[in-house]
């Protein structure tokens, strides 16, 4: 297949186009600098300049493709305007390659978030959809569900599309930002490795390998208006975390109060989402599409030492 990828320098796409190489796909993918355009030139695939704004030029090149991946996002508008402006920007990107697909039967597979659903006190299932989105939810996660919903409403309109929703962590060798990165940084600087009060609430986690290969297959096979979960740990007690991250830096962890003062003296931003408890299930995506996640579990990574090398 010929496919287009919008966001492939990002964690998952540096793992998605080397996926889709080496099943005999032929990879166009977006660059919106020059330094993208040299990273994605050393990946066998042909390098498309343009940015996310190009609704017309992403338009033109979903309609070029044999299917779509986009795992891009409007980062710099989130010192701006927050998740509601890169959510609000990331609907009519998808809007627009339903215009360039509609009626063809070809492949939209975008990013989504493993939360989307909401707390239902069982694990979150390929079948629950993503809430919706009203003005009390500005600010936070749930404010991208719209795009979520955006993505499946597609189906409709002839385009097979579906959604990926990305596990709470997302581990690699090659993960510099991401929430296990930031745990680590907390626990240095406190000198302890904090969780939230008991921290038997459930968190997930998936490789980023193992999503590479789950975007192929949704890409290869997946039916229309689809979710799908990209989920290789179901169910980690963050605290397990935190003993793992405390193990591997010669640090306690420590139970931090759960309240509105304390708990932001630890963990900041994070805060706001350290509480919520996301256990969820892989079975229909594994049934239907064949995914088997086959990389290291979260604490076999951790336990590995690659996040906690120098520099």
């Amino acid at each position: 297949m010929r496919v287009f990828v919008a966001g492939g320098t990002g964690h998952s796409g540096s793992y998605i186009i080397p996926e889709l190489v080496a099943a005999g796909h032929e990879v166009t993918a977006l660059a919106r600098s020059d330094a993208a355009a040299t990273a994605l030139s050393t990946l066998d695939v042909k390098v498309r300049l343009g940015d996310l704004q190009d609704l017309d030029g992403l338009k033109e090149a979903a309609a070029d493709a044999d299917g779509v991946i986009h795992v891009a996002h409007r980062q710099d508008l989130l010192f701006s305007g927050g998740i509601d402006a890169v959510a609000a920007a990331e609907v009519p990107i998808m809007l627009a390659y339903g215009e360039a697909l509609a009626g063809t039967g070809k492949p939209l597979v975008a990013a989504g978030s493993i939360g989307s659903p909401g707390n239902l006190g069982r694990p979150a299932t390929e079948d629950d959809p993503a809430l919706p989105v009203g003005d009390e939810h500005r600010g936070t996660l749930r404010a991208r569900n719209v795009v979520e919903t955006t993505v499946i409403g597609l189906a409709e309109r002839g385009v097979r599309a579906s959604v990926v929703r990305l596990a709470n962590i997302a581990h690699s060798t090659t993960d510099r930002s991401g929430f296990l990165v930031q745990l680590i940084a907390l626990a240095q600087e406190n000198g302890f490795a904090g969780y939230p009060g008991d921290g038997a609430n459930l968190w997930n986690a998936v490789h980023i390998r193992d999503t590479a290969s789950l975007f192929r297959l949704a890409l290869e096979k997946g039916p229309a208006g689809r979710y799908w979960h990209a989920v290789g740990d179901g169910a980690i007690p963050l605290r397990a975390i935190a003993e793992a991250i405390g193990s591997r830096l010669g640090l306690p962890a420590v139970s931090v109060p759960v309240d509105e003062l304390v708990l932001p003296g630890y963990f900041g931003f994070l805060a706001n989402i350290v509480t919520q408890t996301y256990p969820a299930s892989n079975l229909i995506t594994r049934r239907t599409l064949g995914w088997e996640p086959a990389q290291p579990g979260l604490l076999a990574d951790l336990d590995n030492g690659h996040y906690f090398s120098a520099g």
